[in-house]
């Protein structure tokens, strides 16, 4: 009889219970944590991840070091009466990021800003009970360190610094050199800086004469001397001396060095050519790890080898296999193209030949990791809205390079497998939930042993496989109170009569009987893409959660669709990806009856914001319009970014050479068809697209008197990452939409 009092009530109670959820609101998203890439114990039992924590008061995100054990499905380990959580904090009194275990799974390398600045620290880890017993800083160098890597054979650590290449010598020589100017700069009242040469200044930093260079160091010993506080000392040596960055500038992703599986040699990425600002040559360079100490860099310089010399365009994020046969890697083909198809290729070390893997799959090669026995390479890559993983095995591949399978499907990144080969780690997103660590063991599911060849990725898959499974639920507590509504896909004609594909969001405690109005969000890139992917920026749940329904196009130049499909936009800014969002929304229109025409706003940043100011001289079917660090003027656009690689490749050169394609596509000479109420947003350390950009805008609108509003970061470039700032910039942009739609 109890048991059947609980179950009814139980059963009245679970409606009330799913009503309890509540929109999402920004606070919420702020109390999310961030997780990060996975990193499995050498003995395959513990991941090691980051996690982001935000504290929304103090305007601080802090990363720290958790732990996972690898079992499947379990929520805890251990015996006794002191179970291990399955997830927990592993160094809860000091930030953490990028755990590295080292070979032999005793210790871990991660980095920590607890002294001030960016050190490379050392933790030592019991793993029969999951916990850290002591923690030591191994780096103190004025030039901060990191993105550090524990070498194969456990004798060094890599890291990676901004030095003075002037200060180029023998160790001990150079960082002091390094630290006597870093305490200079920082001390001196002039703060003016000279330069002579393009790319003096890159997305939201001026370069003020630093290199990032690779340095290594010996690892420490496993004992500490008690009577010494840290580590016996030796001073790093620098492998990548010279007026060169090495590793390149990169937008997170993966590493762009690599250590031999013999720990005698690393590949780095490196630009050496004279202009970088036009060039996106980047090369893949060899150096042997094991020089002496007090080895000059002519020396090291001798001995570091350029073995892509051949490709004038972009190589790319080596990775060794197992075997140490072959270097894994991704290259371009058109030089000067940053957004070329990119290709995996394989480096045979010891004859040379480089050769394309799977060179008909026409998606863009993402993280890649090899299998255990070097007989497979796994990669992620767009498609229509996700991220799968895919496989391709190297005994497979013959002559048509069209053998490749997708192994799990989903919007996934952040490849890494266990050393036994048994399990592939990998984080997933989706637009109801931010990156969580799951697990596929066996890796390659079943169905999967058949040969596939064919050209359709949608026909090389394994029966579709499934998702995987979670082995962290780090925010499912905080997301299991929070009403969400799932991505809808919609594809439609588009230009030039091909399918194009967009997305739509409902919003919470959706009524079909309802009207509502519309938020038409327009990606960046121009090569981007929206999916069923999470984003703490531009967050459709987010935007969907006061009411509104959130519509997304991916017009020609996203990518996910081929390379025609990206290619397309290239001098064509204005023309096939604005046809395409116009249909696009013609065909939600006439679709969904729920959609209010006559209350739309279009949001877009980037080329997002570019689009939004196209829109604004175009058409006044929106009530309004937020351009956010968007090009107005398509000429001091070019004088003023910083890569012009991507705006001489759009725009078919300069605007002296050809300055007909740059004015055809300009926003700003259409400024007299302007009518439709705006919100600029712009970031003063925004060296991407520079703040004039959103000035000139404003001006223009406030002299022709249309209704309009400026929101202006003096402490943020491209992005607005600052948690208050972010929520001032939610604020600032929902309350515009409203004003403008909800009358």
């Amino acid at each position: 009889m109890r048991r059947l009092v609980f179950l009814l009530v139980l059963l009245f109670s679970l409606p009330a219970f799913a009503q309890a959820k509540h929109p999402f609101t920004f606070e919420d998203m702020m109390k999310l944590k961030r997780v990060g890439e996975p990193v499995p114990s050498p003995d395959g039992k513990w991941v090691l991840f980051s996690a982001v924590d935000v504290d929304l008061a103090a305007n601080r995100k802090t990363p720290h070091i958790w732990i996972v054990p690898l079992n499947s499905g379990a929520t805890s380990v251990g015996t006794g009466d002191s179970p291990v959580q399955a997830e927990h904090i592993l160094i809860a009194d000091q930030d953490g990021d990028r755990p590295r275990w080292a070979p032999d799974g005793k210790r871990f390398a991660f980095i920590s800003t607890k002294d001030g600045g960016s050190q490379v620290w050392i933790a030592d880890f019991d793993g029969g009970a999951g916990n850290v017993t002591g923690i030591h800083k191994l780096t103190s160098i004025a030039t901060e360190a990191a993105g550090e890597l524990w070498s194969p054979g456990g004798a060094h650590i890599l890291f990676t610094s901004d030095v003075y290449p002037e200060c180029d010598g023998a160790p001990a020589a150079e960082e002091a050199c390094n630290a006597k100017k870093s305490k200079e700069a920082g001390e001196s009242k002039v703060k003016a800086i000279i330069f002579d040469r393009l790319l003096y200044r890159h997305w939201d930093a001026y370069k003020r004469g630093k290199r990032s260079h690779i340095f290594v160091v010996e690892a420490p010993p496993e004992v500490y001397p008690i009577a010494v506080a840290g580590l016996i000392y030796r001073a790093p040596l620098d492998l990548t001396p010279g007026d060169y960055d090495a590793p390149v500038f990169s937008l997170d992703g993966q590493d762009n060095y690599a250590f031999s599986p013999d720990g005698q040699e690393i590949c780095y990425t490196s630009n050496h050519d004279k202009v970088e600002a036009t060039s996106t040559n980047n090369d893949l360079w060899i150096v042997p790890v094991g020089v002496g100490v007090g080895d000059s860099p002519a020396q090291v310089l001798a001995q570091t080898k350029n073995i892509t010399a051949d490709n004038p365009a972009s190589d790319s994020t080596p990775l060794y296999s197992p075997d140490g046969k072959y270097i894994a890697y991704r290259a371009q083909q058109r030089p000067g193209y940053e957004s070329d198809r990119f290709r995996l290729m394989l480096y045979d070390r010891k004859t040379g030949e480089k050769r394309s893997i799977a060179d008909r799959f026409d998606r863009w090669v993402g993280t890649t990791a090899w299998s255990s026995d070097s007989k497979a390479i796994y990669f992620s890559a767009e498609d229509r809205g996700s991220a799968h993983i895919f496989q391709v095995r190297l005994d497979e591949m013959g002559d048509s390079g069209k053998r490749w399978r997708v192994i799990v499907s989903g919007f996934n990144d952040d490849l890494a497998l266990t050393a036994d080969g048994r399990s592939l780690l990998f984080t997933r997103m989706s637009l109801t939930h931010p990156n969580e660590i799951y697990f596929q063991s066996p890796i390659v599911p079943k169905g999967c042993d058949r040969k596939a060849n064919a050209e359709d990725i949608d026909v090389i898959n394994c029966g579709w496989p499934g998702p995987g499974e979670a082995l962290t639920h780090i925010n499912d507590a905080l997301l299991s109170q929070v009403a969400m509504s799932p991505l809808e896909s919609l594809w439609f004609t588009g230009a030039n009569g091909e399918a194009v594909q967009g997305f739509l969001v409902k919003p919470p405690n959706f009524d079909p009987s309802k009207k509502y109005p519309v938020k038409f969000l327009i990606h960046g890139g121009p090569q981007g893409a929206w999916g069923d992917d999470w984003s703490y920026r531009w967050n459709p749940e987010l935007f969907a959660a006061n009411g509104y329904v959130v519509i997304m196009i991916n017009f020609h130049g996203s990518t996910g669709y081929g390379q025609k499909f990206v290619d397309s936009i290239n001098g064509d800014w204005g023309g096939a990806p604005f046809e395409d969002l116009m249909k696009g929304l013609d065909y939600a229109e006439k679709t969904y009856p729920f959609i209010d025409k006559d209350r739309e706003c279009a949001l877009g940043a980037s080329f997002g914001g570019y689009m939004a100011n196209w829109v604004l001289g175009h058409t006044d079917r929106f009530k309004c319009i937020v351009s956010h660090d968007g090009t107005f003027n398509n000429e001091s656009d070019w004088g003023t970014t910083e890569e012009l690689w991507f705006n001489e490749w759009e725009f078919r050169g300069t605007p002296y050479t050809n300055r007909e394609l740059y004015r055809k596509w300009s926003p700003h000479l259409f400024a007299t068809n302007f009518k439709t109420p705006t919100l600029v947003i712009h970031g003063q350390l925004d060296y991407r697209l520079d703040v004039s950009e959103g000035f000139q805008l404003f001006t223009t609108l406030q002299r022709l008197g249309v209704p309009s509003k400026m929101l202006y970061f003096p402490d943020e470039g491209h992005w607005v990452l600052k948690p208050q700032n972010s929520q001032l910039w939610y604020k600032t942009v929902n309350d515009w939409v409203d004003q403008w739609t909800k009358k």
